[in-house]
C-alpha cells in the first residue's frame, strides 16, 4: 500500500494551522494574562519566571514553527512545480533512469489537491507534450509518458513500427544506432505536432500485432513512451475493470501535470553514484 503524500500534506498543514489559531485565539491570551497578574504582584519581575510563564507549550510551539513551512510547501508543490524522479527507462533517450524532473502543475489548469478537481480551466494537453498522470489502474502511481493522440484522434501503430495519426503517417528520421547498443537498438527524430524530439526502436523486438487501432474519446488522451520498445503504455494497457472503449486511454482527471525540465540525475546506486547536472536541460 502506498501513502498518499497529498493527503498527508493537507492534514499536515491543517493540523499545523489549527494549532497556531488555537494559540492566536486562546493560549496567547492566558500567557498575558498570567504575565501581568504576576507582574502586578512583584515590584521587580525575576525574568526566568517570565520567560517560564511566556514559553509556549510544545505542541503549539512545533505547530507554530512547521505552520509556515508545509503551506508553502502546499502551495509549490499543489499549484506551481511539483519534482519527480525518472524509475525505469521507458522514456529514453528523452529521459534516463535516475533524472530528477520538474513538473508544471498549472499547464493544464489548476486542480485541488487530494480531490484533483480542477477549477480553473488553462490550456489542453498538446500532441508531443511530456506529461506526467495517475495510472487508469491504479490511481496511486505516477507514470510519465509523451501525449501521441488527443480528444477524437484514431491512432495505429504497425507492426513495422510506424506510428499513424488519423491515417496519416508521422514523419521520423533515422538518426543511427545507439550509442552503446552493438547495434540493437536505433535513434530517430519524431515530430508529433509542434515538437521535435528524438526516439528509440530496437532492430528486432516486436510487442504488438498488426493492424490494432484506438480511436481517443473525448477528455482522454493516448501516451506512449519514446522508448518505443520498453514502455508500458497505452498500447498494452488491458484492465477488464476499464470499460473496453476507455481502456489504454488517459481520463482528464488522471492528469497531474506537463514535465519541462531536468534539473539533476542521481542514478542507483545512490550511495555509489554522486547527483550530476551535466543533462540538465529542458524537456522536448
Amino acid at each position: 500500500m502506498s501513502l498518499n503524500f497529498p493527503l498527508l500534506l493537507v492534514i499536515a498543514v491543517a493540523v499545523s494551522g489549527f494549532l497556531a489559531l488555537l494559540d492566536l485565539l486562546y493560549f496567547a491570551g492566558r500567557r498575558r494574562a498570567a504575565v501581568a497578574v504576576y507582574s502586578g504582584q512583584v515590584q521587580t519581575a525575576d525574568p526566568q519566571v517570565l520567560e517560564r510563564l511566556n514559553k509556549e507549550p510544545l505542541l503549539i510551539e512545533y505547530g507554530k514553527s512547521f505552520f509556515p513551512v508545509r503551506a508553502i510547501v502546499l502551495v509549490l508543490r499543489s499549484f506551481l512545480v511539483e519534482p519527480f524522479q525518472i524509475p525505469s527507462g521507458s522514456m529514453k533517450p528523452t529521459l534516463e533512469v535516475g533524472d530528477f524532473i520538474l513538473v508544471n502543475k498549472f499547464a493544464y489548469g489548476i486542480r485541488l489537491p487530494v480531490l484533483d478537481t480542477k477549477v480553473i480551466e488553462i490550456n489542453d494537453p498538446q500532441r508531443g507534450d511530456v506529461m506526467v498522470f495517475r495510472f487508469p489502474s491504479d490511481p496511486q502511481v505516477n507514470y510519465i509518458k509523451r501525449v501521441v493522440g488527443l480528444p477524437g484522434d484514431r491512432i495505429r501503430y504497425s507492426s513495422s513500427k510506424k506510428l499513424y495519426i488519423n491515417d496519416r503517417l508521422v514523419s521520423e528520421t533515422l538518426l543511427g544506432q545507439e550509442p552503446g547498443s552493438l547495434g540493437s537498438a536505433e535513434l530517430f527524430t519524431e515530430k508529433l505536432g509542434q515538437v521535435e524530439h528524438m526516439i528509440r526502436k530496437e532492430v528486432s523486438r516486436y510487442r504488438l500485432e498488426p493492424g490494432r487501432e484506438w480511436v481517443v474519446p473525448q477528455g482522454h488522451y493516448f501516451m506512449m513512451g519514446d522508448n518505443r520498445d520498453n514502455s508500458n503504455d497505452s498500447r498494452y494497457w488491458n484492465d477488464a475493470n476499464i470499460p473496453y472503449e476507455l481502456r489504454g486511454m488517459v481520463p482528464d482527471r488522471n492528469i497531474v501535470g506537463k514535465a519541462f525540465a531536468i534539473w539533476m540525475t542521481w542514478p542507483d546506486p545512490k550511495l555509489k553514484n554522486l547527483p550530476s547536472f551535466s543533462r540538465d536541460r529542458l524537456i522536448h
